[in-house]
């Protein structure tokens, strides 16, 4: 794995040529500019992980060359300011426009080193952020101890420290990111950034934008490529990309280098590709929708994730992770399952696999009670008609409709607070019910979003 790379940008040579010995001597590798449109080419060329800009210079000051980088105060690269004659507005200025910080010079290098570690550091939590807002911690170990988990995180070990390319196969919901995440844990880039992307998720009109990056007038964007530079890139639904993207996807693995979108020069990359289908490629590839270069090019380490009722003795160790985890991310109350329930856990089939337990879950605390679950309420909740007269599907399907309505509301809404850590106006928006009309349904079920939004921790 290379190490994270740095763009020092600084119109001083004793300065650029300090502080790419120190850093490194720090194990970091540097490039060097020393002016605007050397530091333009030279992100061009490779995309930073940091850079370190200089503000004033001949040509064009760095908060110049910041804005042209920044996307609405965002930059996509920490940036660390530098200064010998800074003040308050123009720190002001480089911190609206998204830089990290601001250091004065002369330079403290033990500062400057914490400083950029640190920055490292925060692009890394930011990273994360993006994807534990889309819901619950995303896992880098399956749970479960079964014989076929064991052997499939065995494989995993003897892989992981190999560049070579991956690919995973299993039903959907079986949970194949979890492996990917995994796999890039166990290796020599565990350091470096996982980059997920959806391909049946690509923007239809302009795929190769999103995977490849952009050039147009001097203005680059990095593409999911290059975003995974010295780590690993994940493609999930390797088999809905089209020819034309398929193409330009192995030529970039062949190289170790891509053309962007309006590019005129190839640049380099450092990627291991994880690709993912629940799809069968071989049969694809003999129909002519994929193409079987890039096939074997991916297919150099096939792994196998095994289908829920294939391991059904991990059904339990799953349902107790998600209670903790809809209790403790999204404020739902914990049950109980029975022994009866949990038997009927273990003998369903799970077309859904992981995917559907989880949903289950989350749905037996959402709309259940502080009663255990039953094997009733299980066959119910999964759509299998009573096999006894007189079954109850749910608790509460024996209330009067007013007390079962308002039971299965106040659960509702509850959740929904929850969700949205006591937001009553987004609640309202995500539910459909006009702001007024909502709290006075709240106060008539006796909810308080005060009180969740306080339990939320906000």
């Amino acid at each position: 794995m290379s190490s994270p790379h740095i763009l020092v940008v600084d119109d001083e040579p004793d300065i650029r040529s300090l502080l790419k010995e120190i850093l490194e001597d720090e194990g970091f590798e540097i490039s060097v500019a020393e002016n605007a449109a050397n530091a333009r080419e030279a992100r061009r060329l490779r995309r930073p992980d940091l850079i370190l800009l200089d503000i004033w210079m001949p040509d064009t000051d760095g908060i110049t060359l910041l804005k042209e980088w920044s996307d609405s105060g965002h930059v996509d690269v920490p940036v660390i300011m530098m200064s010998g004659h800074g003040t308050v507005e123009t720190a002001v200025e480089a911190t609206r426009l998204g830089a990290y910080d601001f250091i004065e010079k002369p330079l403290s290098i033990a500062k400057l080193v914490l400083t950029v570690q640190r920055a490292l550091q925060t692009a890394v939590l930011q990273r994360e952020n993006v994807v534990l807002r889309k819901g619950v911690t995303p896992l880098d170990d399956p749970i479960g101890g079964s014989v076929a988990l064991q052997r499939l995180r065995a494989d995993v070990g003897r892989i992981a420290p190999h560049k070579t390319a991956v690919f995973i196969t299993g039903e959907s919901g079986t949970g194949k990111e979890v492996i990917a995440r995994l796999l890039h844990k166990l290796s020599p880039r565990a350091n470096g950034p996982f980059i997920s992307v959806s391909v049946a998720g690509l923007a239809r009109e302009n795929p190769d934008a999103e995977l490849f990056g952009t050039e147009h007038n001097g203005q680059v964007t990095f593409g999911s490529i290059e975003q995974a530079n010295g780590g690993s890139l994940f493609l999930k639904d390797i088999a809905d990309m089209d020819l034309n993207t398929q193409a330009r996807l192995l030529s970039a693995l062949e190289n170790e280098s891509l053309l962007r979108v309006g590019g005129r020069e190839p640049v380099r990359i450092d990627v291991r590709v994880i690709a993912a289908t629940r799809r069968n490629l071989a049969e694809l590839v003999a129909d002519g929708t994929f193409r079987d270069d890039l096939f074997y090019h991916l297919n150099v380490v096939p792994l196998h994730v095994p289908a829920l009722r294939d391991r059904s003795g991990d059904i339990e160790s799953l349902v107790n992770y998600y209670l903790e985890q809809f209790e403790s991310n999204e404020g739902l109350q914990r049950r109980e399952f029975s022994s009866g329930a949990k038997n009927r856990l273990r003998e369903y089939a799970w077309g859904g696999n992981v995917r559907e337990l989880k949903n289950l879950v989350q749905r037996l605390m959402i709309l259940g009670s502080t009663e255990p679950v039953s094997t009733q309420e299980i066959n119910y909740a999964l759509g299998i008609r009573p096999q006894t007269e007189g079954e109850l599907p749910f608790p509460g399907f024996d209330l009067p409709l007013r007390e079962a309505r308002e039971k299965f509301e106040k659960a509702y809404l509850e959740y929904q607070l929850h969700t949205l850590r006591g937001s009553v106006s987004k609640v309202a928006e995500r539910v459909g019910i006009e702001r007024t009309h909502l709290y006075r349904k709240l106060r008539s079920l006796g909810i308080d979003p005060k009180q969740i939004k306080e339990l939320s921790g906000e």
